[in-house]
């Protein structure tokens, strides 16, 4: 049984300070000083450490029956202790080696001082020595120190030559003194110094001096760190308090504690850890290095030593980093694991150990569907609820019930696990009959029983992946048999569960605070609308959509038993339901299956649930002749008052989820989530009880296609084929007309296309037509609870064309697509197209085609979750401590804002009504007027409804609290609808308008300019408006913005990160969308997001969007065209001639001034010859090219190099001729092309490629609304505030594609952060580290142990603020949710504290 961990320890870590152990250090809290590579001894009886070995007693033990030497404690106990290895040379750290060279390269080699000139030292001083210096002002101003140190050549200080010092090979760094021209002369001297040896070496050494260098081994090198003084550590960014650049280098080695790498005994041998291993390995080497130092001894030559010393260091570098780049691993072994691979990745200590744990009283089975519990229920098997346990604290109420628990025991169920002694905090173990009796007597007031999980227990749900905060949610246990967890399925859409064989985590929260917060943060009550937009996401589904289809559709009747037989299903017997007076009284009474469901709503008059509704059901015909949206045909306009269902039918734009305006949407925001729920729990039970009655299912003769079909099809397709094969020949001698950007292939592709989707709704709406209206495909698709009219067409007409990448289906073959057809040929049924349907059979090349397509889908599939994983991923990790605090600006964990105020308004995404604003005034109104109608009053004139509305308006409620936008829109809405509206019917019907007070006016007076009784009572049936309706509704709109303002601590930016990411998941990966013009293709989906969140400096579509002076002009538009869209001299050159002669050579270009009109290019003869003059590569000089203007040609002569080399002028006349005709002539360079797209009548210009500034720019582009999709462009044309607003329109745009829609506030916080730091940072590896400061977190995200080495080598400190960093330590986050309120106090005074006696 685990201790639980105690919620408020009296210590907590307030900051993590990172530094370097120094060698002193090292030793001081060492142990032992390992110095032999043996393990064990051998040849005694049983085998035994050896002393001062790796694995020695002292350092701790690993096997379970020894005590360890140094705390005599057993291995469990024992914290173990460190031991240190002497090395007898230095070595470089491989960590640390980046840095090492860094340093050395700012450096004197000589006097190690760094090598900057007084004024530059103290300018740097002084911006390292800023209090609270960012991480990324810290690393920017090192990389300052180090470029204008590599560029100084002679010290300042003692006037010694600096090379350029760099790593050469694995951790070796050389210094190339003499690279610079200025030092020759001390290079010749430096090669002189070689004379002997060159004497010596009979010649092998010469041809190898100019490779000489001087090499920077550890050792120099750690003598010029340790000269290197503290004001010049700061220069270097370092903290010479929590580290000095000596101690990068290892000369002592810590030898962990034997309890990180224990010994596995296996049959008698035991198997060691890798670093034990690496440990000996090291031990070894250096030993053999202190015999070839030692005077006297056996002679080693230079080369040995240094050889050994090499692999010294590379043997220390594996033992930190085994994964090193450069270093072969030995085959057939498998790599050993370093420290840096036990923190790496996501099975290393931080992610897997640190970050997320596996945790206990949690269980995961099956789930399974029951309409019979309620929404926040879940059914927990009783095998589960007798090992997951709740320690319950005993009191004065609940002893007889846990006395009984504690009789009942481990077995049964009402049972207790363990009993824990409230005085002693001894446990017992309740399994044992024996003691239970005498136990349950004892229980006193204060102890505490582990009690087994009852009904209405408080437990968490949960189901991977989790993608939002609503994957995980707090349901109440019932404790049911059989071994499945069950949950109503309208609770599926949250965690988008399915009962295909899916498991789910239950976990159960341990003390009554998490209780509490579990039950009122993420009930699942509180939590029936989706963050990301507002919309209701727990409602009914599939089954229960249909049924409440055909219970609510026009003709459905019920005599009076079945009716109440229906009405006795919303409830358990427990409810009062009044019986409406039944809709038909003669011959016979009959209810209708609306009144169920006004029944469902309010059942009885008690009930204070008034819903007011209008919304259009998912299949909506308008009616014709000007009829109001009541009288739709089929029934597609719903219209509830005052809790009477009028009209329409129940289907999933209504009670499904996804739409503000469904009934539930309407309940919860006018009665709260109660009303809601209690009517879905009625909703799921009815139609549950009521389908398994009424029966509904799908057979065959569902998708038997009709006579009028069967007659039809054939003839339509073939009339099709024909067609295409008509298309087909015209594209043979190029007779169609090319569509705007696209030759004869893409025009036939397009064409054809058309075509035949063409056919296939063609067929499709005939299928439609004759299917019976009971037909079940069809029902399920005109509710819309599965399925589409597509799945039905294709099952019972023809299943259309098979699309590979976004096309028909492509050759496989030579020529074709299979060898069962012709070569070349074109026609639809070998490009895919198939005829038949799914009841008729598919042919073997029809169903190839198909199996191809369906393949590309699930591969589609696979490749989008990694893709939007990682991206999830990386945005939680950006966002996850941005949070709003109680000034409503939203902050990140140390303070920096992102925003000053959340959104711009401070409203809460969740709670808003109306599209992202919080209330939707045209229902508000309706509902107003209908819940205050029988209330007596005379009609308001429209001047007197203006009055009301200005006096509450400027009343101090609304002025304080509410922004002046969301005053002014109230104020317009009723001016526009209500007031002008009155006026307007008044008039109509010969009253006075009465639009504004004047002074003879009271209210007896007719302002009805003698109108009769008949248009009184119809100005009055459609204006009039009491003062009680207008007072109900301004006060709904003040209770609605107070209820949406976004509260302090609310965790935004990983609602936010949630919000962009979770709807990732359900766009397509691959897709293209057309920008108005068929062949300009977006990057749209998955790939288009990642580019803007990864700020990438190259996109794929880089598409500038120009708006013209002059929309309307075709004319206009094409100039503009030419003077943005490169031309080449190819595209305008009709010939280029080459012309000999004896004296010259020359190439003739013939310029067409026909094409430069056509393409109203503004360009002469003179420009063509300066572009040529101009081009780059060619250095062709101005006196070479001469005009000639009367025949429109330009000579470029080509001079002889020398009288005697003719065939040089061959070759370079050759040259030219080649290179001439890819000469910009005219237009921006990086523009590839540019299309003009018309939209009914205005122009615009899309040009592909970069160049913003240049079109901006042109003449006769409106530069002010001119913009392109690339963010990094963007900022660096316009600057960092473009850049945000970019961001945010191309997120928005993209999403808004794919048909997601989400609040736009999630959008401008996640473009809010990526430029807040005055920069635009990807949401990357690099940017993230840009933003954030605090090394946990960093680690925990990607390159662990660089950031960590990073952290030791500058002294970081982190001030564990974050949520990451307060995951890893344990602590509650500070800056989120409920961690954030704080109760301040004035800080207690201390005595002075006591000197120590035994210090260090």
């Amino acid at each position: 049984m685990k201790q639980l961990v105690s919620q408020d320890a009296p210590k907590k870590i307030k900051h993590i300070q990172f530094g370097v152990l120094s060698k002193q250090d090292i030793v001081n809290m060492s142990e032992i000083e390992v110095t032999t590579r043996d393990l064990y001894t051998i040849g005694e009886s049983e085998r035994k450490p050896v002393a001062n070995g790796t694995l020695d007693r002292r350092l701790g033990v690993s096997d379970k029956n020894s005590l360890c030497e140094t705390c005599h404690l057993k291995m469990a106990d024992c914290v173990g202790h460190y031991g240190y290895i002497k090395l007898v040379l230095p070595v470089f750290h491989v960590g640390f080696f980046k840095h090492t060279v860094a340093i050395l390269q700012s450096i004197c080699k000589n006097c190690a001082t760094v090598l900057l000139e007084e004024p530059d030292r103290r300018k740097f001083l002084k911006r390292f020595r800023r209090p609270n210096l960012e991480n990324l002002d810290r690393t920017r101003t090192f990389k300052a120190v180090n470029t204008i140190a590599r560029k100084v050549l002679y010290c300042p200080k003692c006037g010694y030559t600096n090379g350029t010092v760099k790593k050469q090979g694995q951790l070796k760094i050389v210094h190339e003194k003499f690279r610079a021209k200025k030092t020759a002369a001390e290079h010749d001297e430096f090669k002189a110094s070689f004379a002997t040896n060159i004497k010596m070496g009979n010649g092998d050494i010469s041809p190898h001096l100019n490779k000489a260098q001087e090499d920077l081994n550890p050792l120099k090198a750690l003598d010029l760190f340790k000269r290197i003084s503290d004001e010049d550590c700061e220069l270097l960014g370092l903290r010479p308090e929590f580290g000095r650049p000596e101690e990068y280098i290892w000369q002592y080695i810590c030898v962990p504690p034997v309890c990180i790498r224990p010994s596995v005994a296996q049959d008698g041998a035991t198997n060691e850890d890798d670093v034990t291993i690496k440990l000996t390995e090291i031990i070894f080497t250096n030993s053999l290095l202190k015999l070839g130092l030692v005077k006297g001894g056996k002679g080693t030559t230079t080369s040995q030593l240094v050889q050994q010393w090499e692999f010294l260091q590379l043997t220390v570098a594996l033992y930190i980093n085994s994964e090193l780049p450069g270093v072969p691993t030995q085959p057939g072994q498998k790599p050993s694991r370093g420290f840096c691979q036990r923190l790496k990745g996501k099975q290393g200590r931080f992610r897997g150990n640190l970050s997320g744990k596996r945790v206990d009283f949690s269980g995961r089975t099956v789930i399974g569907p029951d309409p019979n519990l309620k929404i926040d229920e879940v059914a927990v098997p009783q095998r589960v609820a007798k090992i997951l346990t709740y320690p319950e604290r005993v009191f004065q109420h609940n002893i007889e019930q846990l006395r009984q628990a504690v009789r009942n025991g481990t077995d049964i169920h009402p049972g207790a696990n363990y009993l824990m002694d409230g005085k002693t905090g001894f446990k017992r173990f309740l399994k044992f009959p024996g003691m239970r009796e005498e136990l349950a007597e004892k229980l006193r007031v204060g102890d505490v029983v582990e009690r087994h999980i009852r009904d209405g227990d408080i437990v968490l749900f949960n189901r991977q992946p989790s993608l939002h905060k609503l994957s995980i949610m707090s349901h109440r246990a019932k404790i049911r048999p059989w071994r499945t967890f069950r949950l109503n399925e309208c609770a599926c859409n949250p965690y988008n569960a399915d009962f295909d064989g899916d498991e789910m985590n239950m976990h159960v929260p341990q003390t009554e605070e998490a209780r509490t917060e579990a039950t009122v943060l993420m009930g699942v009550k509180h939590n029936l609308v989706t963050p990301r937009n507002g919309e209701p996401i727990i409602a009914a589904i599939q089954d229960f959509i249909t049924a409440s289809y055909l219970i609510s559709k026009r003709d459905r009747f019920f005599d009076r038993a079945q009716f109440s037989q229906i009405c006795s299903y919303f409830s358990d017997a427990d409810l009062h339901i009044d019986i409406p007076p039944p809709a038909i009284m003669k011959p016979v009474r009959l209810w209708t299956g609306k009144q169920v469901m006004s029944c469902l709503i309010r059942p009885n008059r008690k009930s204070p649930h008034l819903v007011n509704l209008e919304a259009q059901c998912r299949t909506f015909e308008k009616p014709t002749g000007g009829h109001p949206k009541d009288m739709s045909p089929n029934d597609g306009w719903l219209v509830i008052v005052n809790s009477q269902v009028m009209c329409g039918v129940f289907d999933k734009s209504t009670v499904g989820d996804g739409k503000k305006n469904s009934v539930f949407g309407v309940m919860l925001r006018d009665y709260g989530p109660d009303a809601a729920i209690t009517a879905m729990n009625r909703l799921a039970k009815t139609c549950a009880r009521w389908l398994a009655n009424q029966g509904f299912s799908l057979g065959i003769n569902d998708v038997i296609p009709g006579p009028k079909l069967r007659m039809n099809k054939d003839a339509k397709v073939e009339a099709a084929y024909a067609e295409c094969l008509d298309l087909i020949e015209k594209a043979k001698y190029g007779k169609l007309e090319n569509l705007p950007g696209c030759d004869q292939e893409q025009t036939l592709e397009n064409m054809i296309s058309g075509v035949l989707s063409g056919v296939r709704s063609d067929v499709g709406e005939i299928c439609m037509t004759e299917l019976s209206r009971h037909n079940a495909p069809l029902v399920m698709a005109v509710c819309g609870s599965k399925g589409s009219k597509i799945n039905v067409a294709q099952m019972v007409a023809c299943v259309g064309q098979q699309i590979i990448a976004g096309s028909r289906v492509p050759n496989g073959f030579q020529d074709r697509s299979l060898p069962h057809f012709a070569k070349k040929s074109k026609d639809p049924p070998s490009k895919g197209f198939v005829r038949n349907s799914f009841f008729s059979g598919l042919t073997p090349t029809e169903f190839l085609f198909h199996a191809i397509s369906g393949r590309e889908g699930l591969v589609d599939t696979a490749v989008k979750t990694a893709e939007t994983g990682y991206m999830q991923r990386r945005l939680m990790k950006a966002l996850e401590d941005l949070s709003t605090h109680y000034d409503l600006s939203v902050r990140n964990s140390v303070g920096g804002v992102v925003q000053f105020i959340y959104g711009d308004d401070g409203l809460d995404p969740a709670e808003l009504e109306g599209n992202a604003m919080p209330i939707e005034p045209f229902r508000l109104w309706r509902h107003c007027l209908a819940i205050t109608h029988h209330v007596a009053g005379r009609g308001l004139l429209p001047y007197e409804i203006m009055e009301v509305v200005k006096r509450e308006l400027s009343s101090d409620r609304f002025v304080k609290t509410c922004t002046q936008k969301y005053r002014d829109s109230v104020y317009e809405f009723l001016y526009e609808n209500v007031y002008q509206r009155a006026i307007k019917m008044r008039e109509a019907f010969g009253m006075y308008g009465a639009d504004s007070r004047e002074e003879h006016w009271d209210e007896q007076t007719d302002l009805s300019l003698g109108a009769d009784r008949a248009q009184w009572a119809i100005v009055n049936n459609k204006t009039k408006i009491k003062e009680v309706a207008v007072l109900a509704f301004l006060e709904q709109c003040y209770i609605k913005y107070m209820k949406a303002k976004i509260e302090p601590g609310s965790a935004v930016g990983a609602v936010g990160a949630q919000s962009i990411g979770e709807p990732g998941t359900q766009m397509t990966l691959k897709t293209f969308h057309f920008a108005g013009v068929a062949s300009m293709n977006v990057t749209l989906g998955v790939p288009r997001i990642k580019e803007i969140i990864n700020a990438a400096k190259v996109i794929n579509t880089p598409i500038i969007e120009a708006k013209l002076v002059s929309e309307k002009s075709e004319r206009a538009a094409r100039i503009v065209k030419g003077r943005i869209e490169k031309t080449y001299l190819g595209d305008i050159a009709s010939v280029i001639e080459e012309a000999w002669a004896a004296q010259y050579t020359y190439l003739g270009v013939h310029i067409d001034m026909e094409a430069i009109q056509k393409l109203q290019l503004e360009i002469t003869l003179n420009d063509i010859k300066w572009a040529i003059v101009n081009a780059p590569k060619l250095k062709i000089k101005e006196e070479r090219v001469m005009v000639v203007p009367k025949k429109n040609r330009i000579r470029i002569y080509v001079p002889p190099e020398a009288p005697d080399k003719e065939g040089d002028v061959y070759y370079n006349l050759k040259a030219l001729k080649r290179a001439l005709p890819s000469i910009v002539v005219k237009g921006i360079p990086q523009a590839t092309r540019a299309v003009i797209s018309d939209e009914k009548g205005t122009r615009k210009l899309l040009v592909e490629g970069y160049g913003l500034l240049k079109v901006m720019t042109t003449e006769g582009v409106i530069g002010t609304q001119t913009h392109t999709n690339h963010v990094m462009e963007m900022q660096a044309v316009l600057g960092i505030e473009a850049a945000r607003t970019s961001v945010y329109r191309e997120i928005e745009h993209t999403m808004s594609a794919h048909g997601m829609s989400i609040d736009p506030r999630h959008i401008m916080l996640l473009a809010d952060t990526m430029t807040y730091k005055g920069e635009v940072l990807g949401i990357t590896r690099f940017g993230v580290a840009k933003m954030k400061d605090s090394v946990l977190m960093l680690a925990s995200f990607e390159k662990t142990t660089d950031h960590l080495f990073d952290a030791a080598l500058f002294g970081k400190k982190d001030e564990v603020l974050g949520v990451s960093e307060s995951i890893i330590m344990g602590n509650p986050a500070q800056t989120v949710g409920t961690g954030m309120p704080a109760l301040v106090v004035p800080a207690p005074t201390l005595p002075p504290r006591r000197a120590l006696l035994f210090d260090r």
